[in-house]
């Protein structure tokens, strides 16, 4: 995960600068947390310059940025993220969630917008000592962790079209709880065919900012409808791409007994999500005898290929659709129950706490490992 500048200095770790904050803040109580709202005392920031490359990190007070009315960021777009979590178990060691994997596509989305790219591994070790400073701000009840959102900016104060010769890596910390704390609720969504969220050879395979604002319009619609989010298709046989902002699962019984779960492949319009990757590595390892999931049926195919909701209907029509989920990193998996697709609704089954057969076990397992109950190679310690 080396930097594309090659001949210029990376990001260094070797190189930190730490300011504490002189008026640390009280963390506020966790029933009163509101996803992304509250943040913690500190942030990362590491510079780039075309002509210098990577300067020294510094981890300083949370506070605002410098940056001039022309910097590319507002102009052009040149923004991306990540999000991953760092969650704290009931001895108090506190891990990430497979962090290589958001590096990995973070350097990936820098490429496709000309910014420039960095040593995953580097930054990684810069979040977890940024981690270690606000580790307290982790609540310390089952379901609550901490949110982390690595981002980097065209910063050139210039008009113009082009890479921009400035750039800012930034990482921000949020406070979250539990995204169901009442329990599991099954959301309903909205098939739309009114927008795209993406096309072939565009962006839709990047976490860039510029593929979050236009879905805004569409999620609104879909709210004045009675639906919890949108469902992203794709072409005249309405492909099924994405969920909202999370990936799409699809369980089915097919005529051979098999159970067979089903996710878009990644064609270049969809996301590479990190929980997507991890529940097929989980089916897959299941299927295969390789490591099995509790309550996981045994006789599961696991599949990357393309799906239409005429599929989705008509096997929710004939009973051989078992259910219908997204996931990701906010809330692992979120199970629905219903679509609104050209002016119905199509009824899918939930289980008595809304999860499925599929989803229910793989959640299970996936939380297991994120909270440290459950021994994985995922999970990387930052304290123990």
């Amino acid at each position: 995960m080396t930097g594309e500048f090659t001949s210029l200095p990376d990001v260094e770790p070797s190189r930190l600068v730490i300011e504490r904050t002189q008026n640390p803040k009280k963390p506020p109580p966790p029933s009163g947390l509101v996803f992304g709202h509250t943040f913690t005392d500190h942030m990362l920031t590491i510079p780039w310059n075309a002509s210098s490359g990577w300067g020294a990190p510094k981890i300083q007070p949370y506070g605002p940025l410098s940056l001039e009315p022309s910097a590319t960021v507002f102009h052009y777009a040149q923004a991306l993220f990540e999000g991953l979590k760092a969650y704290r178990d009931q001895n108090g060691k506190v891990t990430l969630f497979r962090p290589d994997m958001n590096m990995k596509r973070m350097n990936s989305s820098a490429k496709r917008i000309a910014l420039p790219t960095f040593n995953g591994d580097h930054v990684i070790e810069l979040i977890q000592e940024l981690i270690r400073l606000d580790k307290h701000w982790i609540p310390a009840q089952p379901g609550y962790s901490l949110y982390i959102r690595p981002t980097l900016i065209g910063s050139q104060p210039a008009l113009g079209i082009a890479p921009p010769n400035e750039a800012l890596l930034f990482v921000i910390c949020s406070p979250v709880g539990p995204y169901y704390p009442q329990g599991f609720k099954p959301v309903a969504l909205y098939g739309t065919t009114e927008y795209t969220r993406a096309s072939a050879g565009g962006i839709g395979a990047y976490k860039l900012g510029a593929n979050y604002a236009p879905g805004v319009v569409a999620q609104k619609e879909a709210a004045k409808l009675g639906y919890v989010q949108n469902l992203w298709l794709h072409g005249p046989q309405h492909h099924i791409t994405e969920v909202g902002t999370m990936n799409a699962f699809a369980v089915f019984k097919r005529s051979d007994g098999a159970t067979e779960l089903v996710t878009p492949p990644l064609d270049g319009i969809i996301l590479p999500g990190v929980t997507r990757d991890s529940v097929l590595a989980l089916a897959r390892d299941h299927a295969s005898g390789k490591a099995k999931v509790p309550e996981l049926p045994e006789n599961l195919v696991v599949s990357e290929r393309s799906m239409t909701m005429k599929e989705v209907k008509d096997a929710a029509a004939n009973g051989s659709l078992l259910e219908f989920f997204g996931t990701g990193t906010a809330a692992v998996i979120s199970p629905v129950d219903r679509i609104g697709y050209l002016g119905e609704d199509v009824h899918i089954p939930t289980g008595p706490d809304g999860m499925g057969p599929v989803s229910r076990p793989i959640w299970k397992q996936l939380v297991g490992i994120q909270m440290g109950s459950v021994a994985h190679p995922w999970s990387v310690v930052v304290t123990e």
